[in-house]
């Protein structure tokens, strides 16, 4: 059978339909490489969001044209929420890519690729416990995808014109999935969505994030469950108060977006700063340890000094364990186009540095915080940048996007007996990392 080689682009969301994929293909017989020089077929899964994304998407597509130029018989496959989106661009701009599906067929790529069919019609695909998957990101955690969609209309978002309305699994479904994930090894889920908090809604269900998570929390292995991407206006003390669970992290990632309430209107949210800022008041108070990270874009519309110095404020004043800030990019079909783009990407840059400035100040007093403390962490396993250190995580970082914890002189002995968990002594804090040892070997 051919060697694929598979390229994934953007978020968790969009890595768990890379692994329906690979789960797919492995069914249909297909081997698998990670050498480009090996592969007869390559997949790139691309992200379509925001203009970044497709400009990283389209730098790997011009890649694996040059890949395919250098053996004949080579097959290039583009997919996902790109080429959902502007599929007619895409066909016409790189009319020498051989397949082209978006985001309503990774479950029947071997398919496509057997056929050498174009599958581009409305409608994500949503996984259930059945479905065939390969987990990619390692022996003890992984992504659940709970839902796909989106059902709030921010007015800077793409995701419902990519995705569509938002559609949720059946909890039946996922506490079946994560029965399987923990039989397999893995000790922390990740629960993903775009939006956790709206789980359950579109079948009825009131509470369904709870629902769901009271019916994870019985099941054997699974010794971490993370909720990501939730919607801060819907956090209630109902989901605070099932976060002292021993199983659930104390850690929450709630999107605010902005600070100044003329700038929140354009964008279709609610939540000013100060209510924000009430929010994690008593997110803080109800849930002891909790680590919150948000994501902010500057240089929307409007946004001019007085708007920034909101933000600004916000960001010192919130003192947010963890953050993300985006510059705003126009995305077509959204009704924010019509504000037009006239903040200078420059000056956009130069706010985000601004934020990150500030942010970093605030991540490293938090890290100081842990020395000479004791904490349990989850290893991933050696550091591939750093020789010599094992790779972990505490409860309050979340994989991929967070910081880690850095595990001195015990990178040989992982080899061997590949721990879920160890136990650590924090020696000393990096600006967004840890570094510790082990404390019983």
């Amino acid at each position: 059978m051919p060697k694929i080689s598979l390229i994934t682009l953007g978020c968790a969301k969009n890595l768990v339909d890379s692994e329906v994929m690979l789960g797919r293909l492995d069914s249909a017989g297909y081997q698998f490489t990670a050498s480009l020089n090996e592969a007869d077929i390559l997949i790139i899964n691309t992200c379509g969001f925001i203009q970044p994304a497709r400009q990283e998407a389209e730098q790997a597509i011009e890649q694996g044209l040059k890949w395919k130029k250098k053996k004949s018989g080579r097959l290039l496959v583009v997919v996902g929420c790109y080429v959902q989106r502007f599929s007619k661009y895409l066909k016409v701009r790189y009319p020498q890519v051989d397949l082209w599906t978006g985001v309503s067929s990774f479950d029947r790529i071997d398919e496509l690729i057997e056929k050498k069919q174009d599958i581009l019609k409305q409608g994500a695909f949503l996984l259930n416990h059945t479905t065939p998957r390969v987990v990619t990101t390692g022996p003890h955690w992984t992504y659940v995808k709970i839902s796909e969609g989106c059902s709030h209309r921010c007015s800077f978002c793409s995701i419902p014109l990519i995705k569509g309305s938002y559609k949720s699994r059946t909890i039946n479904s996922v506490v079946q999935e994560v029965k399987n994930l923990a039989g397999l090894g893995i000790r922390e889920i990740n629960l993903v969505s775009h939006d956790t908090t709206y789980f359950g809604r579109d079948r009825r269900l009131t509470h369904g994030l709870i629902r769901l998570i009271e019916r994870l929390l019985p099941i054997q292995g699974i010794e971490w469950i993370r909720i990501l991407y939730g919607y801060p206006e819907e956090i209630d003390g109902a989901l605070l108060d099932l976060m002292i669970e021993d199983k659930i992290c104390r850690y929450l990632d709630l999107p605010f977006q902005h600070a100044s309430p003329a700038i929140l209107k354009k964008m279709g949210r609610s939540m000013s700063g100060s209510r924000a800022l009430k929010l994690i008041d008593r997110i803080r108070k109800k849930v002891p340890g909790v680590a919150i990270r948000t994501s902010l874009i500057v240089g929307f519309p409007g946004e001019g000094k007085k708007e920034f110095q909101e933000l600004e404020d916000f960001v010192f004043r919130a003192r947010f364990e963890h953050l993300g800030v985006f510059c705003y990019s126009p995305e077509p079909g959204t009704r924010a186009t019509i504000l037009k783009d006239p903040i200078a990407q420059v000056e956009k840059e130069k706010r985000r540095q601004e934020l990150l400035l500030i942010q970093q100040d605030i991540s490293k007093k938090f890290y100081e915080s842990f020395a000479g403390q004791d904490l349990r962490v989850l290893v991933e396993g050696p550091d591939l940048t750093r020789p010599g250190l094992l790779a972990a995580r505490a409860q309050f970082q979340a994989p991929e996007v967070d910081g880690m914890t850095l595990i001195e002189g015990w990178s040989k002995a992982w080899n061997q007996l590949q721990p879920a968990f160890l136990n650590i002594k924090i020696e000393r804090a990096l600006t967004y990392d840890l570094v510790g040892k082990v404390i019983n070997d």
